[in-house]
């Protein structure tokens, strides 16, 4: 079982909160950085919640 996997175990039923923990992160992130890495944080907080979202998918159905 992978850490995503993990994860998305534990956060099941909570993916909203998850979201804004994400987007929490992110901003204390570009706020450390002063800004310099905002498109890559801004990529992997996107990647981070499609992947949250995608777990209710079986693996013959496309991605959204």
């Amino acid at each position: 079982m992978s850490m995503m996997d993990k994860l998305k175990g534990l956060l099941k039923g909570h993916e909203e909160q998850a979201g804004k923990g994400i987007d929490k992160a992110g901003d204390y992130t570009d706020e450390r950085t002063q800004g310099k890495y905002r498109s890559q944080v801004d990529t992997a907080q996107d990647r981070m919640k499609q992947q949250l979202g995608d777990q209710d998918r079986g693996p013959d159905q496309p991605p959204r």
